[in-house]
């Protein structure tokens, strides 16, 4: 079992920058490709980034790529979702996740999450 729990968000502007952390306990963080969902209000939940275990390798949306960036700090048991340059459809409940394999997109491969945190950017 891994615990995830996420913080970090909250309401911006557009432009601004927002960074969530995740962090987990339970088993050993390292053996988990860690990743970042999102849902807005009536989509369905969308895969933003991933990174894999030991941080070497990543992968994104392409709506994301040259303004969000995923690290992990597999000492701190923790990864981060760094969000630069946000816009309004942005807005959307953010959710953590891991997985044994950070390239799954479909948010059905991945089996622990944690409870989601709100991120709101207004224009």
């Amino acid at each position: 079992q891994v615990q995830l729990v996420e913080s970090g968000g909250g309401l911006v502007q557009a432009g601004g920058s927002l960074r969530l952390s995740c962090a987990a306990s339970g088993r050993t963080f390292s053996s988990f490709a860690m990743g970042w969902f999102r849902q807005a209000p009536g989509k369905e939940r969308e895969f933003v980034t991933a990174i894999s275990r030991s941080g070497g390798n990543r992968n994104y949306v392409d709506s994301v790529i040259g303004r969000f960036t995923i690290s992990r700090d597999n000492a701190k048991n923790t990864v981060y979702l760094q969000m630069n340059s946000l816009k309004p459809e942005d807005t959307a409940v953010y959710y953590c996740a891991a997985s044994p394999d950070y390239s799954r997109r479909d948010y059905r491969g991945w089996g622990y999450w944690g409870q989601g945190i709100q991120v709101t950017v207004s224009s």
